[in-house]
Order: structure tokens, then C-alpha cells, then sequence
């Protein structure tokens, strides 16, 4: 009987069968690694950027739209009681959206002082409350929600010098709800009605404003004053949970009234995250705050707040809490893992 010979495998058939698999698993192990973002170091020094032209401060920028006029409610109709007297004021009062306001997706309301201003939002939508250019936001807490719980209200700018302009971004966490929104600026008071629609909401919203007296000049907003070294109070440590982010505060100080979070100089080149004040009941609530260059400026004082970035197991979150103040004195803005503040 004739025997078949049996041939061993040698490395070659080996080789054939396993480099296909091997290239196959290092391609979907380097497409993995590529679906996660890099984290790099900002910049200590960041050039800043060039300082615009100069332009005339006689010329007013032309609104996109003039809306017809806004007839003055004088108490609306008769009522027997000062609380149907009320309620009747109110609702004359109220400016709903008009077709005529309308250029493209922004409703372009007229000003009048003391109107009650509709505005109509919606949970994971972003409406754009724009000021008049040149407006700037006054006092310690000039952006006033009778719900802050609920409503998440943030301040941001765009353009520069007399064409600098403040936008209010507003948005509801859920559907069905409603609030009031009082904003004081170096011009005027604004008086809105917050409401919170499933889908149906509001992109942007504007006023057109009656024509200034001859002759009146523009003024451009002055910057933030930042505390002198003198005047600020070193109290607030951090706590960074997981890995420090490279946007993590530098220092944090207060000046009796207000809350300066000093980032590093080269943020620009990142994102800075939102600041979330932790109430007496352990939620967290949305407070008045803007920025000027590398610093947050939050328009109260508080015991402890969060910053966070990122979402799902992602989220970076640094905390900064309130301590003692010899301690904090000594060492500003220390930094800790997961443990208490210094």
C-alpha cells in the first residue's frame, strides 16, 4: 500500500494565514485610536490680536428691518379690581411675534419702554436675544430670570467697538414652562416673557429702536476692571475629578462682590467651559457671568460652583469651592484629584 506523504506547514503557510488577520486587527485598532480627540497644552503666551481700525463713532449701524410701530397699552380693558386691573395691563402689555416683524428667521420687535416682550423657546434649541450694538449690560446682575432652575441663561458678544453687540442665550430644560427675564444695559430695560414649547421655538430676537437725537454720539464699552492684587481675596481651592484638563483655572479670586476664575493665557486657543453654581440644595444653578480676555467674571459670590466641559463618561469637570481663607490666602487655586480643596 502506497502511503500519501504528509507535509508539515511550514512558516510560509503560517505567514499567508496570519498577516492578512494581524493587518486586519492593527487597521480597526489604529481606526479606533482615531475616534478619540487629542488633548494638547495650551500656550503660556498668546499673541493678542491686532486692535481694529478706529471708526466714526456718528455712525449708527442701519437695521435689517423696521417693524410697524408699537401702539402704548394704557391698562387695556376697565376692570372692577386691582387685580383684574393688573392682570388687564399685563396682557395689553404683551408684544407677540408679527408677521411684519419677521426678517428671515429674526423677529425684529419695535421698542417701547414697559412692553412685555414674548419670547418662545425650546429644550435643545439655542434662541439669540441680540441688544443694539454698542448696548452694554449694567449693574452687579444685569440679566434677572424669575427661574434659573429650569432655564439655562448665558451672555456672549460679537463684533467690535461701536459695532460690539450682546447677545442673551437662553433655554429651556423642558417643555411647558415659563419665566420672566428682566436686562438692564446703559440704554434701557428689557422686560420678557420667557415660554418653553415642545418643538416650536424662536431663533432670534431684536428690537428696532426710534431714531437717536441729532448729533448724539456713540460710546464705546469700557473693559472689565479687574481687581488689583491688593484687593483680591485668595479663599476658593479646586478639586479636578479624573484626569486635569488643560483648560484648568490658574487662580480664583473674589473682590467682596464678584468671582474672577483666571484660566490660562492661551484658552483662546481651546474652549472655556460654562460655570455651574451649586445651590443649598445641591442643584446646580446658572448665575450672571461674562468674559474678558482670560478671566471669568461671575456677578456673585457663592460656596461652590463647577466648571464642566464634555459630556457622558468624557466630561471634564474642575470644582471650585470656597475655603478658609488663610489657607486659601497661602496657596491660590491649589489643585487636588478627586480629594478635598486646600
Amino acid at each position: 500500500m502506497t502511503r500519501t506523504p504528509f507535509r508539515k506547514a511550514g512558516p510560509s503557510v503560517f505567514c499567508k494565514l496570519g498577516f492578512p488577520a494581524l493587518l486586519l486587527s492593527a487597521t480597526m485598532l489604529a481606526g479606533c485610536a482615531t475616534n478619540r480627540t487629542p488633548q494638547f497644552s495650551y500656550d503660556d503666551n498668546v499673541p493678542s490680536l491686532p486692535t481694529p481700525p478706529a471708526t466714526s463713532t456718528e455712525d449708527r449701524p442701519r437695521p435689517l428691518h423696521t417693524p410697524p410701530a408699537w401702539t402704548v397699552a394704557r391698562g387695556g380693558e376697565a376692570a372692577g379690581t386691582a387685580t383684574g386691573r393688573v392682570e388687564n395691563a399685563n396682557a395689553a402689555a404683551r408684544v407677540e411675534p408679527r408677521r411684519e416683524g419677521y426678517y428671515n428667521a429674526i423677529q425684529i420687535y419695535p421698542w417701547s419702554e414697559g412692553a412685555l416682550y414674548q419670547v418662545y423657546a425650546a429644550p435643545g434649541q439655542i434662541t439669540d436675544i441680540a441688544l443694539e450694538p454698542g448696548e452694554s449690560l449694567t449693574g452687579a446682575g444685569p440679566i434677572a430670570a424669575g427661574d434659573t432652575a429650569r432655564w439655562i441663561i448665558g451672555d456672549t458678544e460679537s463684533g467690535s467697538g461701536a459695532n460690539r453687540r450682546v447677545h442673551i442665550l437662553v433655554k429651556p430644560t423642558r417643555d411647558d414652562i415659563s419665566t420672566n427675564l428682566v436686562v438692564t444695559t446703559d440704554r434701557r430695560t428689557y422686560m420678557i416673557e420667557l415660554r418653553a414649547r415642545e418643538a416650536l421655538y424662536m431663533p432670534s430676537v431684536a428690537w428696532a429702536y426710534p431714531a437717536p437725537p441729532a448729533g448724539s454720539r456713540v460710546t464705546t464699552p469700557a473693559a472689565p476692571v479687574i481687581p488689583a492684587e491688593a484687593a483680591r481675596n485668595y479663599r476658593y481651592g479646586l478639586q479636578v475629578q479624573g484626569d486635569s484638563p488643560p483648560w484648568r483655572p490658574v487662580s480664583v479670586f473674589d473682590d467682596g462682590r464678584r468671582v474672577y476664575v483666571v484660566f490660562p493665557r492661551g484658552i483662546v486657543q481651546g474652549e472655556m467651559p460654562p460655570i455651574f453654581v451649586i445651590g443649598s440644595d445641591g442643584e446646580t444653578q446658572i448665575v450672571n457671568s461674562r468674559v474678558h480676555q482670560n478671566v471669568l467674571i461671575v456677578d456673585r459670590l457663592f460656596g461652590a460652583a463647577e466648571l464642566r466641559l464634555g459630556s457622558g463618561n468624557r466630561q471634564q469637570t474642575v470644582r471650585i469651592v470656597r475655603t478658609n481663607p488663610t489657607q486659601a490666602a497661602a496657596q491660590p487655586a491649589s489643585a487636588t484629584t478627586g480629594g478635598s480643596s486646600s
